[in-house]
């Protein structure tokens, strides 16, 4: 089992930065690869990023490519999504997940945080 929580959301405006984090407990954080999906009103989850157990590759979704990138901090048991030149579509619940191996897909992950709220004004 592995509990996640997020952190960091708010409001930004148009063109900001906001860095989420994800801090991870239970089983040992670097035996899962980690993702971080968005979900805005009335739409489905979205894949956002995501990056290896350890940490060799990402899988960035085409809105995110170039303006987000997913470290992760094995010490801290710590994944962030770091989002730069946020733009108003990018208003969005966000969740970090964590499964057995990268992947795009929101099914593929077996563990899921409360989510943390991310507001773009224009």
């Amino acid at each position: 089992q592995v509990q996640l929580v997020e952190s960091g959301g708010g409001l930004v405006q148009a063109g900001g930065s906001l860095r989420l984090s994800c801090a991870a407990s239970g089983r040992l954080f670097s035996n899962y690869a980690m993702g971080w999906f968005r979900q805005a009103p009335g739409k489905q989850h979205e894949f956002v990023a995501a990056i290896s157990r350890r940490a060799l590759s990402t899988f960035y979704s085409d809105s995110g490519k170039g303006r987000f990138t997913i470290p992760k901090d094995d010490a801290k048991n710590t994944v962030y999504l770091q989002m730069n030149s946020l733009k108003p579509e990018d208003t969005a619940v966000y969740y970090c997940a964590a499964g057995g191996g990268l992947s795009y897909s929101a099914t593929d992950y077996a563990y899921w945080g409360q989510g943390t709220q991310v507001t773009v004004s224009s």
